[in-house]
């Protein structure tokens, strides 16, 4: 894996995949064991679907600067929002990770990682917000639970499954263990501080000096459940 690969500048190790009717990108190494979970889901009563699969460095960007100048708010672990008008810039960038990666330090990029749900359990005529609450004890309960009990046999886990004071807790996150696992190793933040270098990204100072909390809280700080 490249720089750019890793940090969603480059697709050239990813695949395009029909997935049901939807066509999504992905990691060439891990789409034979997503297809294989997605079949035991469908046998087990529930329509696994992906929500949201690789976004690229410009997608990410853009959600982040979005979110910094307060075009999409910003919220709390909770999933309330936060009144950001006159909170600090370093303050700013620590609670937008909460939900939100950095541009170029998001496992979003790498094609192994992906937000699934269960679309036959969503109710009619609403959508799918991906909050905690929908897969704790709303419509997505059971097919979570399906998730945390069977896919390590597939080569996935939840890198997000409980909240480690960095990114918050997201049962619909899924990402391939060894695949993925292979990626994060290549991060650093040297690697994410080149990326960002000429990228006109909101709170481009506070991020420099504080890369090396970035780094440590919010993107090695994962729940380490080998598959």
């Amino acid at each position: 894996m490249t720089p750019e690969q890793l940090t969603g500048k480059s697709e050239l190790h990813l695949r395009e995949y029909l997935v049901d009717t939807k066509t999504f990108l992905m990691h060439q190494d891990i789409a034979k064991d997503f297809f294989a979970l997605k079949q035991a889901a469908n046998q087990a009563g529930f329509h696994l679907q992906i929500a949201s699969g690789f976004r690229d460095f410009r997608k990410q960007l853009s959600i982040w600067n979005r979110k910094f100048s307060g075009e999409l708010p910003i919220l709390d672990s909770q999933s309330h929002p936060i009144d950001t008008q006159n909170m600090p810039e370093p303050e700013k960038v620590l609670a937008i990770l909460r939900w939100s990666a950095l541009p170029g330090a998001s496992r979003h990029h790498w094609g192994t990682d992906f937000d699934v749900y269960d679309r036959a359990a969503l109710p009619p005529g609403e959508s799918l917000c991906l909050e905690p609450w929908e897969y704790q004890s709303g419509h997505q309960a059971r097919f979570s639970m399906w998730l945390h009990e069977n896919l390590s046999q597939f080569g996935f886990f939840l890198p997000y499954q409980r909240d480690q004071g960095g990114v918050s807790a997201e049962p619909w996150h899924i990402s391939h263990y060894h695949v993925a696992t292979q990626c994060l190793s290549l991060m650093s933040p040297e690697v994410i501080l080149q990326t960002l270098a000429d990228e006109p990204i909101n709170g481009k100072n506070s991020i420099q000096k504080l890369i090396n909390t970035i780094y440590t809280q919010f993107v090695i700080n994962i729940y380490q459940d080998k598959a």
